[in-house]
């Protein structure tokens, strides 16, 4: 923490927890399966938290079982909170772009229909023009066009608990899932295709 936001901090009575708070950020990402999308960015240095979710979609606190009909518009998804000191939103972007089938826009892997389509839903002017200014770069790597779209974002709206750290509470199944799923064969597959 900052040696004047501590001592500010101090003055006015607030923890060091809520002043470091106060320095974080938001992201939010869709790569198919939010379990995946949760495990590949808890991973990252500087960030602090990462919450599986629905987003893009018109139907208020929407659950699992909504989502998945397909019909709500939603797709699974994480807001990541991250300290911008630490790592910064273009780092993000690089991460997601390596974490998922940019050619899909429907679905993910085994994970098909909408609610599991990727996207960057953007949360200000700054992080659509770093979005917009990353997806350019990575086009140039592929001839095939990027399916992933980019979105002004709307309410996240946090998933069921059990849903939560579901790679933790749950890692043999997960793992199983993941394999199952052909995720990372296939993000290989894609990275290794691509220009230098």
């Amino acid at each position: 923490m900052k040696p004047a936001l501590l001592v500010l901090g101090l003055l006015l009575g607030l923890s060091t927890g809520n002043v470091a708070r106060a320095e974080n950020a938001r992201a939010i990402f869709a790569s198919g399966c939010f379990w995946c999308t949760e495990s590949d960015f808890e991973k990252l240095e500087g960030v602090t938290s990462v919450v599986s979710g629905y987003t893009g979609g018109t139907l208020a606190n929407p659950k699992y079982e909504q989502v998945g009909r397909g019909n709500t518009g939603h797709t699974e998804a994480v807001e990541i909170v991250y300290d911008p000191a630490r790592i910064s939103y273009a780092k993000l972007l690089d991460h997601f772009w390596r974490t998922h089938d940019l050619f899909d826009g429907d679905g993910q892997f085994c994970d098909q229909g909408s609610m599991y389509r990727p996207g960057i839903f953007y949360l200000d002017e700054a992080q659509k023009q770093a979005a917009e200014a990353s997806k350019v770069q990575v086009q140039k790597k592929f001839n095939e066009k990027i399916q992933t779209e980019i979105t002004r974002a709307g309410t996240f709206w946090p998933a069921e608990e059990y849903h939560q750290n579901y790679y933790k509470e749950n890692s043999l199944r997960y793992r199983y899932y993941r394999s199952g799923c052909g995720r990372d064969g296939r993000i290989k597959e894609i990275w290794e295709s691509a220009k230098p």
